[in-house]
């Protein structure tokens, strides 16, 4: 039997912790940082892109450490592969911050 997920049998969810962990800890401290020396210290609308966009930002470090380190481990293709998703780690941290300001109307 061939299910979709075939490509992530044998993976222990504890592995995808890390990555998930990292790529979400670099704009969670960056939004956390914006909002933190604002003078309006928090308002509410500011949770929903607080939450998100790290979310965003761990779907990104999840994908990177697939590509990088299972999928394509040595040689020109785990140069293309790194490449490939650090530029989509980006994408993904940007339709994050997209959705979530348009989801408080923020984004004009």
């Amino acid at each position: 039997m061939n299910n979709s997920t075939d490509f992530l049998q044998g993976l222990p969810l504890k592995k995808l912790g890390l990555p998930a962990l990292l790529g979400a800890s670099a704009p969670f401290s960056l939004l956390l940082f914006i909002i933190l020396t604002k003078e309006d210290l928090l308002e509410l609308w500011m949770l929903v892109p607080l939450i998100l966009i790290p979310m965003g930002g761990a779907v990104g470090g999840i994908f990177f450490f697939l590509m990088g380190f299972l999928w394509f481990p040595k040689g020109n293709q785990k140069l293309i592969a790194i490449i490939f998703s650090t530029i989509l780690y980006f994408v993904a941290i940007w339709i994050s911050a997209v959705i979530a300001f348009n989801f408080t109307g923020h984004w004009d």
